[in-house]
């Protein structure tokens, strides 16, 4: 993929990253303990790749994203993203999870009977692990059975998905543990 390029920004959750091609947004980078490991695990994911200013199209993503994460209502759904790199079934569960609106939740069970059955579940979990564009991609907003949280892979765990989640308004039915 060539021209790919990244910018990091403020949201109310830390500083994320945006990796953007002319084909649309390749990944989004939720914040890691400070700006400067934000930026290595970008290069982890790209390689070198040259920091810039951001397109209109990806602004306005941005712009979206700190919206959300203000928790004011914002339409992700129209972000171009460039998933090329990603299996057609993580494509499929992905598209599925984009249709979520903020606030609400479906289960790894939900998808999995969307994609055929629920003996899909774990590839569903498998596949959100995966999401290169978390927040456009809004993986948090998916819970195991039961209304659990559910893992989540991003700095923080599932802490910062039930943040994300309390942000939009979200009802999970979690009581805290040691483990959390």
């Amino acid at each position: 993929m060539t021209d790919v390029q990244f910018t990091l920004f403020d949201t109310a959750i830390g500083r994320c990253g945006i990796v953007w091609a002319d084909s649309g947004i390749v990944s989004v980078q939720l914040p890691q303990p400070n700006e400067a490991q934000t930026r290595v695990r970008i290069k982890q994911r790209h390689g070198s790749i040259e920091e810039a200013a951001p397109p209109p199209a990806v602004q306005d993503a941005i712009d979206g994203i700190v919206t959300l994460l203000e928790g004011k209502p914002a339409d992700l759904s129209a972000v171009d993203l460039d998933l090329r790199d990603s299996p057609d079934f993580n494509r499929n569960v992905y598209a599925i999870t984009r249709t979520i609106p903020p606030g609400e939740t479906l289960t790894y069970g939900d998808i999995a009977r969307k994609l055929g059955g629920v003996e899909l579940s774990r590839n569903v979990g498998t596949a959100l692990g995966q999401n290169p564009c978390p927040i456009v991609v809004p993986c948090h907003r998916v819970l195991a059975a039961g209304g659990k949280p559910g893992g989540f892979s991003a700095n923080g765990g599932v802490v910062t998905k039930l943040k994300m989640l309390a942000i939009e308004g979200a009802y999970v039915n979690h009581t805290p543990t040691l483990f959390d």
